[in-house]
């Protein structure tokens, strides 16, 4: 798992790196190498269906077909830990989780199905910032990027 901490961009959280070795078939911890290849493309391409789907089984703690709020707290707790040890601002989670469940408008309130997190469009942000210390980031102060990209194409 350590090897995949460093060697994955580095900023995938170690909560998330514990449910790809919960979910994912390995032989002794190791992951093989269809198995390597199923995770890292699912990281690379978070826009398609398959993608989310490979994803949305791991982001499911509970196994249960949804991501609940406590999942969601699961996964943004850990996010917000390692942008504190990086001195960062901590975000307030209810606020975050609120702003998730805006964004994917699920058909049943506090649990978000497959079905869901495709239709809404924005799947692969909503991974990004559960699973991904820089992808939480990137969202978080995004309308900052924009504007220091604006300056400098002046």
């Amino acid at each position: 798992k350590q090897w995949y901490q460093r060697r994955v961009r580095g900023t995938l959280t170690s909560v998330f790196l514990d449910r790809v070795f919960q979910e994912c078939l390995t032989y002794e911890g190791e992951m093989d190498y269809k198995t390597y290849l199923d995770f890292i493309l699912a990281l690379e391409n978070r826009k398609t269906s398959q993608s989310l789907q490979y994803l949305f089984k791991i982001l499911d703690c509970e196994g249960r077909g949804e991501v609940t709020m406590f999942s969601l707290n699961y996964y943004f707790r850990a996010v917000q830990e390692e942008l504190s040890k990086h001195g960062q601002d901590v975000v307030d989670m209810k606020d975050l989780i609120n702003e998730v469940f805006d964004m994917v408008k699920p058909v049943e309130p506090e649990r978000i199905t497959l079905k869901d997190l495709i239709k809404c469009g924005q799947g692969d942000i909503i991974v990004s910032i559960l699973i991904d210390v820089n992808g939480f980031w990137t969202y978080e102060y995004r309308e900052a990027l924009v504007a220091a990209e604006n300056i400098n194409n002046r």
